[in-house]
């Protein structure tokens, strides 16, 4: 099939590979002029396992291709997906200026049947909304052409994109029309060969599903954020607890280890603008408003334990940072926990030494060059004359340690772990101190010897 994306982002690009992939014929369209130069000269943009081979195989195969050109991409597919971002607003609802825009363009272009296809995450009702752009702008020519509007929502992890999109344990496609049902059966007809998790919804349905998937997400983890302080302040140990309600098929192991919060390019802005339809329709979303405040304060817990073990004096402090990305697998730091640390250690004078295998880069786009952040080549170097370390992201480099050769690196010894990696019995028998999240930890001041 003849494909074009708009939008050669996160998902537009692990889409148009992965299509292109198994044989489709993908035309990936941005107005970034750059971004395209890129792209075109074999360069991904952004760190995902696995996509820069998957994006240069297909485009020496001559399936993936790039352009700006807007008129081309139009006439290209029959099939149009838009994948642009949808970044929140100021009163936390999702912004659709570029969605809309795209849907104008196609609109404007078009001059046969094309299936307009909403990718990207969207609040219920968006798919009227790019139906009425469409047909106003084909209106205004004169003309009069047949379209669908369907909504065909992502559901990929960073880290794990690729595996999620050819083996996701379901395709929703969201339409009444019989014809956009056999077309998007024909797309993604190699992945359901095995047994068909294609999902036909209404639009609305399939628009909702979306939002309300990454809200029961992110409740887990706030869920288990919420357990973890409890577990702090009544001497248990969370992650006995975490075992104990796991083994409970009903609730099961994932998405309940506790830690720092979340962050990233979805939970954060999918849960605002949930609660921001919520409350346009005049529901009070008290969950989702909860589930917000529950992350924002977690994510300040780790300078909140450095501030305590330093008796709230950390000014001219030298902290050590393992993990920058919000997660494992990405150089993604929208939202990350690191973020909130490592502004609170700065407004309170002290300063960060950091590293990342990733999100190097990244940080240094963020926060460009600064006295009080220096960025080092490896996990070594971190550490070395830290009055602290604080591990943000539990990269698999930083599992396993030599807590004997940790303490001698510390000016002081002292470890906040914001994801629980390791036993507190044998960091504390390494003479550390060791403060995760629901540990049953109580916070001692460090000697100053």
């Amino acid at each position: 099939m003849k494909i074009t994306i708009f939008g050669t982002g996160y998902v537009g690009l692990v889409t148009g590979a992965c299509l292109a992939d198994v044989g489709h014929d993908v035309l990936c369209m941005d107005v970034d002029a750059a971004k395209i130069a890129r792209l075109d000269a074999g360069e991904v943009p952004i760190f995902e396992p696995g996509l820069e081979h998957l994006v240069s195989s297909n485009v020496a195969a001559g399936r993936l291709r790039f352009t700006t050109d807007a008129a081309a991409a139009v006439a290209h597919g029959t099939l149009q997906i838009i994948a642009v971002g949808t970044p929140p607003d100021e009163d936390g609802s999702a912004d659709l200026k570029y969605v809309l825009a795209v849907a104008s363009t196609i609109g404007e272009q078009m001059a046969d049947y094309k299936v307009i296809i909403n990718k990207s995450t969207v609040p219920v009702g968006t798919a009227d909304r790019v139906r009425e752009t469409v047909a106003r702008a084909i209106e205004a020519r004169g003309e009069a052409i047949e379209f669908d509007v369907c909504s065909n929502p992502e559901f990929l992890k960073e880290g794990n994109a690729i595996e999620d999109f050819t083996h996701g344990a379901r395709i929703v496609v969201g339409t009444d029309s019989e014809r956009v049902k056999d077309l998007m059966r024909e797309c993604y007809s190699p992945y359901i060969r095995l047994h068909d998790k294609l999902m036909f919804l209404d639009i609305r349905a399939a628009e909702l599903t979306k939002y309300a998937a990454n809200a029961m997400l992110a409740t887990k983890i706030s869920f288990m954020s919420e357990i973890a302080n409890l577990a702090e302040r009544l001497g248990a140990d969370v992650e006995q607890v975490r075992r104990g309600i796991g083994s409970d098929p009903r609730i099961g192991y994932q998405f309940i280890y506790p830690g720092c919060g979340y962050g990233g390019s979805c939970f954060p802005k999918d849960i605002q603008a949930l609660a921001r339809t919520a409350s346009d329709i005049g529901y009070e979303a008290e969950l989702l408003s909860a589930v917000e405040a529950v992350n924002r304060r977690q994510k300040h817990s780790l300078f909140d334990k450095l501030a305590q073990a330093f008796d709230g004096d950390l000014a001219g402090k030298t902290i050590a940072v393992w993990g920058l990305a919000f997660k494992p697998g990405t150089d993604d730091m929208r939202d990350a926990p690191s973020r909130t640390l490592m502004e609170a250690l700065w407004d309170a004078g002290a300063r960060v030494q950091a590293y990342d295998p990733q999100a190097m880069k990244e940080c240094r786009r963020l926060y460009g060059e600064r006295d009080d952040l220096v960025l080092v080549a490896d996990r070594i170097q971190a550490v070395k004359g830290a009055d602290a370390l604080v591990i943000c992201t539990e990269w698999n480099d930083f599992r396993a340690v030599d807590f004997a050769w940790l303490k001698q690196q510390l000016a002081t010894p002292v470890i906040v772990d914001g994801r629980n990696l390791f036993d507190p019995a044998l960091v504390k028998q390494a003479g550390l101190l060791y403060y995760a999240v629901g540990r049953g930890d109580s916070l001692q001041a460090p000697s100053r010897a």
